[in-house]
């Protein structure tokens, strides 16, 4: 999970309330370095709206329509939660293995239902560091590994 920078010392309970009436986009690839960097190589394969509250006491994730058919065909691999405000929130990993947002399928087909399982609100969030160079490379370093670099066109 890696949070916006308008979310970095929030609790886990602060994170729930603020996703509160919100929503969950599911995409594949292209996955922006940090929340507060737009989405700009992917299409969303499907999106999920939080009720409110967002989680019930087991801190199962309540949304209006659970499953929800997939919009376009894909392999989950990272989603963005977002706030009822529309502000990024969070971003976090996805698939049905052991991932931050679990689901019941390993892929998306357009009108096939997918199901949110469980989303794991994990606190510290990974902290990603990134620096851009004039060519357009983005070389990210994370928290859990400071040696391992990932270089990201775009």
């Amino acid at each position: 999970m890696r949070l916006a920078e308008a979310y970095a010392n929030a609790t886990v309970e602060e994170i729930a309330a603020a996703l509160a009436g919100g929503k969950l986009v599911l995409y594949s690839v292209g996955r922006p370095p940090t929340p507060d960097h737009p989405v700009t190589r992917s299409s969303a394969l499907a999106e999920y709206v939080f009720a409110s509250p967002a989680f019930d006491a087991a801190q199962t994730p309540a949304f209006s329509a659970n499953p929800t058919p997939a919009a376009s065909v894909g392999t989950p691999g990272w989603a963005r939660a977002y706030a009822a405000g529309g502000a990024a929130v969070a971003d976090f990993s996805v698939g049905p293995g052991a991932t931050d947002v679990k689901l019941d399928s390993v892929s998306a087909t357009p009108g096939f239902p997918l199901k949110v399982v469980s989303i794991a609100i994990s606190l510290p969030a990974e902290d990603v560091s990134w620096e851009k160079t004039g060519y357009g490379h983005v070389y990210m370093t994370g928290s859990d590994n400071p040696w391992r670099k990932v270089s990201v066109r775009g």
